[in-house]
């Protein structure tokens, strides 16, 4: 998974990297292992969902879907009899909390993958199972005699009805993530599965293609599968057209009771809930994208996607009848003990103690042509407000025009408005 991160803290190309850095240090320091792929996230609802769930598929992290949760989740009681995964539905698990059952071993996991996956060919299989830390997952390489291809699955627990659960079934933005289909799903069991049909790369560079599908039942129970055009996510030669599972079949592998009953059987969370910052530490919950919205300059803009009611960060894909460009907000709080690696000698301090600074530099993740405009602003009291913009509609885009459409000083107004904190 690389991550192109720039080595000088005091040029931020992609202020949102550190954004979501900080929210890892406030959450408590945890994770650093695969801190790479959620600041290869941005603070983007789904492409971060999306390159979490990847990490956790190929064995690295699948906790990392718990990030900042906190506190105990509710562990799914009642574990049912394995069933074909053609069975969508099929399985309710209880509302009430019980004993988890015996753990399920990695060779369990790896048994019960080719069981519901077509008769085939498996190979370089390996897995985690349910009481081996971080989380359970196994992957192995499937061959249905149209060509090899790798295929994993990885479990975890969410907190029933958070915004993680949400979003982890809701399709990405197409401005972060490069898809052809996406669609959504709810069960008769009112569970919610999520079918993606997307590339690796972002860019396109190569055609390996990445079709997923991602599930969360009412209790909180997380299932993500995915598969690829190649028996490797990275750097393997595509050996068919297609990953070899249809849409409705990636569906219905998620669906597989058999991964809720292994779900089941994981310990119970017993950490401690982090603490949470309180008062004038905290960020109002201010929907970016409409807010961003309301801020731009009067003058005619066509805005082609947004990032709905999320707080924190939000985006809007704006066209002033000159090129598309994208542009990005980040809202935190508590963001004091930060300020000497955000804000470096050329940041100007305003009457009010408010630092701002400029940068306007190639974006690194760009196509041809592509530059990034950033005014990162933090108050004295710690609140923090960044907004960038891109002289393209997308990360990896090449320019659709020679400069972004905002001007340096229409940025900075936005930034600097009282409005973020009502």
């Amino acid at each position: 998974m690389p991550v192109d991160q720039h080595s000088d803290p005091f040029v931020p190309l992609d202020p949102f990297e550190e954004q979501l850095s900080a929210g890892l240090r406030q959450a408590g320091g945890v994770f650093e292992t695969d801190r790479a792929a959620l600041v290869t996230a941005g603070a983007l609802k789904g492409r971060r969902r999306l390159l979490r769930r990847r990490a956790a598929v190929v064995g690295g992290a699948a906790s990392l879907a718990l990030v900042g949760l906190g506190g105990a989740l509710l562990l799914p009681g009642g574990g049912s009899a394995h069933q074909d995964g053609a069975e969508v539905g099929s399985s309710t698990p209880s509302a009430t909390s019980t004993p988890a059952p015996a753990p399920v071993s990695g060779d369990d996991l790896i048994r019960t993958l080719e069981k519901l996956l077509p008769h085939g060919k498996f190979s370089k299989a390996e897995a985690r199972g349910t009481d081996e830390p971080p989380a359970p997952y196994v992957h192995l390489v499937y061959d249905d005699g149209k060509g090899a291809a790798a295929v994993g699955v990885s479990l975890a627990r969410v907190e029933p009805g958070s915004d993680e659960a949400r979003q982890a079934t809701e399709c990405p933005g197409k401005a972060f993530a490069h898809y052809d289909a996406c669609s959504t799903t709810r069960l008769p069991d009112a569970s919610v599965v999520m079918v993606l049909q997307g590339y690796e790369y972002p860019d396109r560079r190569v055609d390996t293609k990445w079709w997923s599908a991602e599930l969360v039942t009412p209790t909180g129970q997380h299932v993500s599968v995915s598969e690829w055009n190649a028996a490797a996510e990275k750097d393997s030669p595509v050996t068919r057209a297609e990953p070899p599972l249809s849409a409705d079949r990636l569906r219905k592998l998620a669906a597989a009771s058999a991964w809720r009953d292994a779900i089941d059987s994981m310990p119970e969370d017993t950490a401690e809930p982090t603490a949470q910052p309180t008062g004038s530490d905290t960020a109002v919950a201010v929907p970016i994208a409409p807010m961003l919205r309301s801020l731009l300059p009067k003058r005619k803009f066509t805005v082609s996607e947004d990032s709905g009611d999320d707080s924190g960060f939000g985006y809007l894909v704006v066209d002033d009848g000159m090129g598309k460009s994208l542009v990005q907000v980040n809202v935190q709080g508590d963001m004091s003990d930060v300020a000497g690696d955000l804000f470096g000698s050329g940041a100007k301090t305003l009457p009010d103690g408010t630092k701002v600074a400029v940068h306007q530099e190639p974006s690194e993740k760009g196509g041809a042509g592509a530059v990034m405009w950033t005014v990162d602003t933090l108050r004295s009291d710690g609140r923090r407000v960044v907004i960038s913009e891109l002289n393209s509609g997308a990360p990896h885009d090449d320019a659709t025009r020679r400069t972004p459409a905002l001007s340096i000083e229409e940025l900075r107004a936005i930034a600097l408005s009282p409005k973020w904190w009502q």
